[in-house]
């Protein structure tokens, strides 16, 4: 069957993987309302296309902290990505530098930071867990950099673990012929079995729960790569991250797999890019699935978005290839929307181009 669309990949991944581990990549928190609500609430945002503009050439190009990538879609850091692929997260590393565009690790990946390096060149971010042995963190991040990582995308929103209730029933842990390989020389790579999910566990047990704003400052003492703020859904955080020295905020709910019933990011996008008044970048994570989407964000304020589902779907459908396809296929989709709207660069979208609920209601003339 030939694949048209990233959602395709989904139920191949269904049916290639282990339970266990399709369950991991797949499920979020608790009801799951808020992973349905991510993907839901881009149907409820309209476009207000232009016609007859020249659309004979179309510029997708953009950078992002200073770094020029071919189109602002990136790829998002998901753990574990060997349990998808026995390439894992070299061959994200090859997709993503081969389509012009920016892959940021995971801390939790089955790659290290010097293996995922060893590919080749590429713009490269590192997604740091803050664990409560603070030299654990100033030694990956000195490795970040050294490997020649440009960036430091913070996770602030896991104090805790959500809770996965699919990760909980399937007893999760990471398979053993696999490690976080990020942390096996310190005795933190591997996983204990429990009688709950053993992601949980790892996390209750290393996963530093008093992490504060105070800890986004240390962090520029100990390094000079510019920091990401991942997961602020408020303009109060966004405020407070501005402050912190943040160099860009990506709006994320951790793909809907931390606290439920919080919006989507599409939904929360808008209050945050106001809140930062232009001061730095904001990203959205969370629920792209069509070159429309990426449209949608970019048309509330985004500078760019991330994708994470789509990437280790298609990396157990069909390893490096796969991924390159994602990144293809929501690309062509992304110009041919810019082309039905009339705009032939990203700053040639702007919010006129789409109109949300909370804008005043569809029917109604604007005058």
């Amino acid at each position: 069957m030939e694949i048209t669309n990233v959602t395709e990949y989904e139920a191949i991944a269904k049916e290639k993987l282990p339970k266990m581990v399709f369950d991991y990549y797949a499920s979020g928190a608790e009801d799951q309302w808020t992973l349905k609500e991510n993907r839901n609430a881009f149907s409820r945002i309209l476009f207000r296309p232009r016609i007859l503009v020249d659309v004979s050439k179309i510029d997708m190009a953009t950078t992002v902290l200073g770094f020029k990538i071919s189109m602002p879609i990136m790829i998002a850091p998901t753990a574990m990505q060997k349990m998808a692929h026995p390439e894992g997260e070299y061959a994200t590393a090859r997709a993503a530098s081969a389509a012009g565009t920016i892959m940021i690790l995971s801390s939790w990946a089955t790659s290290s930071v010097e293996e995922v390096a060893s590919t080749g060149p590429g713009i490269r971010f590192f997604q740091l867990y803050v664990y409560k042995d603070r030299n654990v963190v100033a030694q990956l991040v000195r490795r970040a950099e050294r490997a020649g990582f440009n960036a430091i995308a913070l996770t602030v929103d896991t104090p805790r673990l959500g809770r996965r209730e699919a990760d909980i029933k399937n007893r999760f842990v990471l398979p053993p012929f696999l490690t976080l390989r990020n942390f096996d020389g310190l005795n933190l790579g591997t996983m204990d079995k429990t009688n709950d999910s053993g992601l949980a566990s790892y996390v209750a047990g290393q996963i530093d729960r008093s992490l504060s704003w105070k800890d986004v400052k240390w962090l520029q003492t100990i390094t000079k790569l510019p920091i990401l703020v991942k997961g602020v859904l408020t303009a109060e955080d966004t405020r407070l991250a501005i402050q912190a020295g943040a160099a860009g905020i990506i709006v994320s709910n951790h793909g809907a797999r931390q606290l439920d019933y919080v919006p989507a990011t599409i939904m929360a996008l808008e209050e945050v890019v106001k809140a930062a008044q232009g001061r730095v970048p904001v990203f959205l994570d969370g629920g792209i699935r069509r070159g429309t989407d990426v449209f949608k964000a970019l048309a509330l304020g985004a500078s760019g978005i991330f994708i994470g589902r789509p990437v280790v779907f298609s990396l157990a459908a069909e390893g490096e290839a796969g991924v390159r396809k994602v990144l293809q296929m929501l690309r062509d989709e992304f110009e041919l929307t810019m082309a039905l709207s009339g705009c032939r660069s990203l700053k040639e979208i702007t919010r006129d181009h789409i109109v949300t609920e909370w804008d005043r209601p569809y029917l109604s003339p604007r005058l």
